[in-house]
């Protein structure tokens, strides 16, 4: 049996030992946060830094057209391949993303047809669409039509994965589109 001196002891001891574990996750998560919550952030500075769609059509650049949403897996998964593409290239392409559950962009969800993200489309410079990649890709595939882009090859390919998010039409104007 412990005597009644034992006990503040032993409980200082759990005091200390749980403090002690808080520190650890708190400096733990500041350390480490680029890599928790890196994904989603290049996806939010995605949508924030593309250049507008209109004018990417009317500027002699190939266009490189992603559709993302923030809380897709398979986008945040390849967000980082995307920004190391986008930073290779993007003074001779034109970089847009599109987040599908931002309504002012669902002219552009309907005209290409999007039915599950991420969706990536490459035009080549008179904004013929020439690549279709739907869910997640290898970043030398998209790398290499990028390419035959900048090289105004002719050709026009559509690669779908497995792993992508479905998007279903809800009907609802207000509500954000769905996932599967």
């Amino acid at each position: 049996m412990q005597s009644k001196s034992d006990e503040p002891l032993i409980n200082t001891n759990l005091k200390v030992i749980l403090v002690s574990s808080i520190a650890v996750v708190i400096i733990s998560l500041a350390l480490f946060k680029n890599l928790f919550f890196q994904s989603t952030f290049l996806l939010r500075t995605f949508g924030e830094l593309s250049v507008d769609p209109e004018i990417a059509f009317k500027n002699n650049k190939p266009t490189f057209l992603e559709f993302y949403a923030e809380w897709c897996e398979v986008c945040k998964e390849m967000a980082p391949k995307i920004s190391d593409l986008k930073e290779e290239y993007e003074r001779d392409i034109n970089f847009v993303f599109l987040n599908v559950d931002n309504q002012k962009w669902d002219y552009y969800i309907r005209k290409f047809e999007v039915n599950g993200i991420p969706q990536v489309n490459l035009f080549d410079r008179k904004g013929n669409l020439r690549s279709t990649f739907i869910g997640k890709q290898e970043d030398i595939k998209i790398r290499n039509s990028i390419e035959q882009l900048e090289r105004e090859a002719e050709y026009k390919e559509e690669i779908l994965k497995a792993e992508f998010s479905a998007i279903k039409d809800n009907n609802y104007k207000i509500n954000p589109r769905a996932h599967g």
